[in-house]
């Protein structure tokens, strides 16, 4: 749809201005969750691929794999949208430059704030969004990502066991089974537990089956052979039995705990750790805390970039490339510049305050740049109209 102005020749200002605003925004919204589903997209089928080989090697259903790829949404969401925001503002008001609805526009009379406008109130938008993310749902995900694929690497590994193959149940436990019959009877069982180092000890049995108890996974083996080597005498002792149970979650880790990424940590713990972080981290959190804090501020500055880089300077009839590709290469620095500090701050704390400067000069610049004139103007217009008056 092309806006169209009266052509009468009487504009109205404010219904003008409330009907280009409503046309600008829901052309950037649209295309902001258009292309930030792309993405998302995109990054979770390169991410999940990691899981298919729980899928299809481990006998995982999809369930699991579901779960465990979308607990890592919310995260890509909160790194990417910084990113399609600048992409889609430039994108837009390139292309309403293009069609000169950018220069019919200004000739209406509508300053460079009244085209920023809707812009501007989807970067706040997006700002809002950036921070929901970061500050609790960002954490929330992880944390029940890492808890989800603690418990599979740890109890539930213990039940994909597969026919011909030495399964690695942990570190010091290895279980081959012959053949799995459909109703879930386990064939040829060969067993070799190094959970206690001295006394190793390799278990054969003809049949068995899985069982759970209390969310700890065990095998009930049937008509079997437990031999073992006292390390003292060098004897190879050798216990025969009909039936016995064997725990698989792995006696050695069964009491491991599983520490907290700093990903799943709220800002508060990041800022105030508690004494289980070694101190040598405690750099690393605040840093991480702050970083958290001023990234979504980003959004805002690379909106204003690509405003500047669309809205300033004069109307070519071909268009021009220098000015996106100087907004692209603005943004991709201050990227880079991002990364290295946060690096750097890790390390000496006091250039913790360029993290933040980093994510708020530019706005603050490209603002000046972009509207300073039309507010330099303004007490001189006011003196203009009190006078007339």
């Amino acid at each position: 749809m092309r806006m169209q102005l009266a052509s009468t020749g009487a504009l109205r200002p404010g219904p003008l201005v409330t009907r280009v605003d409503r046309y600008v925004f829901r052309n950037l919204a649209l295309a902001l969750v258009a292309v930030t589903f792309g993405l998302v997209a995109l990054i979770w089928l390169t991410q999940s691929l990691r899981f298919v080989e729980l899928v299809v090697n481990r006998g995982l259903s999809l369930r699991v794999f579901l779960i465990l790829s979308g607990l890592q949404i919310p995260y890509f969401v909160s790194v990417i949208l910084p990113i399609t925001t600048f992409v889609v503002v430039q994108f837009i008001y390139q292309r309403l430059s293009g069609d000169r609805e950018l220069t019919v526009l200004r000739a209406a009379g509508l300053s460079p704030l009244a085209l920023a406008r809707p812009a501007l109130v989807l970067a706040v938008l997006s700002v809002a969004l950036g921070y929901a993310l970061n500050l609790w749902v960002v954490p929330a995900a992880s944390s029940q990502f890492r808890q989800y694929q603690f418990e599979i690497r740890n109890r539930v590994v213990a039940f994909l066991l597969q026919e011909g193959v030495f399964t690695p149940v942990s570190e010091d436990l290895t279980v081959y089974v012959r053949a799995r019959d459909p109703d879930g009877l386990l064939r040829g069982i060969l067993i070799e537990d190094a959970r206690q180092p001295n006394s190793p000890a390799t278990i054969m049995a003809e049949r068995g089956r899985l069982v759970g108890a209390g969310g700890v996974p065990r095998v009930l083996l049937m008509t079997g052979s437990r031999q073992e080597i006292d390390r003292q005498t060098g004897r190879l002792n050798v216990l025969t039995f009909s039936e016995n149970a064997l725990d698989l979650s792995g006696a050695s880790r069964g009491d491991e705990q599983r520490f907290r990424d700093m990903t799943e940590m709220s800002v508060n713990e990041l800022l105030h750790p508690s004494g289980a972080v070694p101190a040598r981290d405690f750099a690393k959190l605040r840093v991480e805390a702050h970083r958290r804090m001023a990234m979504p501020l980003t959004t805002l500055s690379f909106t204003l970039v690509a405003l500047v880089a669309v809205l300033m300077g004069t109307f070519r009839r071909h268009g021009g490339l220098l000015r996106p590709a100087l907004g692209v290469l603005a943004v991709v620095a201050l990227l880079a510049v991002e990364l290295l500090l946060c690096n750097l701050a890790a390390r000496h704390l006091a250039l913790v305050p360029l993290i933040w400067a980093n994510a708020v000069a530019p706005a603050v610049l490209c603002g000046w740049v972009l509207f300073g004139p039309q507010f330099r103007l303004m007490p001189a217009t006011l003196q203009v109209k009190l006078g007339a008056t």
